[in-house]
C-alpha cells in the first residue's frame, strides 16, 4: 500500500526510485481508504534527510499511511529553508485539536545540554503532554527518547566517557513484545550519541518494559504496557552513509572521533560501509504500525461508533423504507460520516 506525503516533498523522488509506492495529496483524495495518520515531530537540523529516512520505513509496509510533519515554532531552523517549512510543515497550534494514530519524535543534536536549557523545551513538553490524550502510540528516537523518558518518568541521561559511535549487536529481552515480533536472536542497530540512560532507573520506574538491549550500547528499546509510548535509543532509520557523513565531518574538522565500530570493512574508512541493520529497521516500523496501531484501529473505531450512537443514525436513514440499506462509513480528518444506499 502507498504512503501519502505532502505534494512536492523531496523524499518522493528518492522513494519512487527505491520502488516504494508514494501517493501525493492530490491522488489521495480519490481514495476511499482510512489511512493510519502519523505525525512526525522533526527536531533534526537535516530535516529533508530525516523526512526521507522515516518516509522510507513507514511507507514500506502493507498499510496505507498518511504522513504529516511538525516543527517547533519556538526555534528557528538554520539548516532548512523557511520555504520548505512553510510548504511541508505545521506548528503545534495547527494540529492540537486533532487526534493521530501515531507520532514520531525524532532525535536532536542537543543531547549534551540540560533538557531545560534547550530553547524549545517548554514547547516540546506541551506536545508530549498533549500526545498522551491525542496520539494512540508515540515513537521516540534517540534524544527524543531521552527527552520523553525524562519528561514522563523523570529518568535522567548521563554523559558517556566517549561517544558511542557505530553499529552494535543487540538481543531481545522481552520476546512477548509485539514490537519485537520476528526479530533474530541478534540484530544490529546504529548508534551515535554522547549520553545514555541507566538500567537501574528504568527498572525502578515500574512503568516501563525493557524490550531489547546491547552489551556495548545499553538499553535500546523500551515501552509502556500496550505500547502507547515507545522509546528507541538508537537510529534504526539511518541510511547506509549517515554514520560515514558524521565521521568525515568530525574528522575533517579536527574533532576527536574514532572510526564507527562494525561499519567499515576492516575499519577502513576508504571502503564503502556495510549495511547490517536494514531488515530489522523495516521490521521494527512494520511491527509498530501493524501491531500497535492497525490491529487496534478497528477496535477503536467500533468503540467510537458505539459511543457516537451510529446505530440510531442508521435507523433514521432507513425510516420509511423496508429497512434494507448498504451503509458506508467514511472517516476524514477525524470526523465520521455515514452514507446509505437503499437496497431493493
Amino acid at each position: 500500500m502507498p504512503i501519502k506525503i505532502p505534494n512536492g516533498l523531496p523524499a518522493a523522488q528518492t522513494l519512487a526510485g527505491e520502488n516504494i509506492f508514494v501517493m501525493d495529496e492530490t491522488r489521495a483524495v480519490t481514495q476511499d481508504i482510512r489511512p493510519l495518520q502519523i505525525l512526525v515531530l522533526n527536531l533534526m537540523p537535516t530535516k529533508i534527510e530525516t523526512e526521507t529516512q522515516l518516509s522510507r520505513l513507514l511507507g514500506n509496509t502493507p498499510l496505507q499511511v498518511e504522513l504529516e510533519f511538525l516543527h517547533t515554532s519556538s526555534h528557528e531552523s538554520k539548516n532548512t529553508a523557511k520555504e520548505h517549512l512553510f510548504k511541508f510543515y505545521q506548528v503545534f497550534d495547527q494540529v492540537k485539536d486533532r487526534n493521530f494514530d501515531g507520532m514520531v519524535v525524532t532525535g536532536a543534536p542537543v543531547e549534551q545540554m540540560p533538557f531545560e536549557d534547550v530553547e524549545y523545551w517548554p514547547e516540546l513538553c506541551e506536545i508530549m503532554e498533549w500526545s498522551k490524550t491525542h496520539v494512540y502510540s508515540t515513537f521516540h528516537i534517540c534524544w527524543g527518547a531521552q527527552a520523553g523518558l525524562y519528561y514522563h518518568y523523570g529518568i535522567r541521561k548521563y554523559d558517556l566517557p566517549e561517544k558511542l559511535f557505530g553499529v552494535f549487536p543487540h538481543v531481545v529481552e522481552r520476546r512477548s513484545s509485539m514490537l519485537m515480533r520476528g526479530f533474530d536472536d541478534t540484530f544490529m542497530v546504529p548508534h551515535s550519541r554522547h549520553t545514555t540512560i541507566r538500567r537501574e532507573e528504568v527498572e525502578s520506574c515500574g512503568k516501563l518494559k525493557i524490550l531489547a538491549s546491547s552489551p556495548q550500547a545499553g538499553i535500546y528499546a523500551l515501552s509502556t504496557e500496550g505500547g502507547r509510548q515507545i522509546f528507541i535509543t538508537g537510529h534504526s532509520e539511518y541510511d547506509a552513509g549517515t554514520l560515514q557523513k558524521e565521521y568525515l565531518r568530525d574528522k575533517n574538522a579536527g574533532l576527536p572521533i574514532h572510526v564507527p565500530e562494525n561499519y567499515f570493512p576492516d575499519d577502513d574508512d576508504t571502503q564503502p560501509p556495510r549495511v547490517t541493520w536494514r531488515s530489522h529497521a523495516n521490521l521494527l516500523y512494520q511491527n509498530w504500525l501493524n501491531q500497535h496501531m492497525a490491529q487496534d484501529a478497528a477496535a477503536r473505531l467500533m468503540e467510537r461508533l458505539r459511543r457516537e450512537e451510529i446505530a440510531p443514525r442508521m435507523e433514521r436513514q432507513t425510516a420509511g423504507t423496508d429497512g434494507k440499506a448498504l451503509f458506508t462509513i467514511h472517516m476524514r480528518n477525524d470526523k465520521i460520516d455515514l452514507s446509505a444506499r437503499h437496497v431493493p
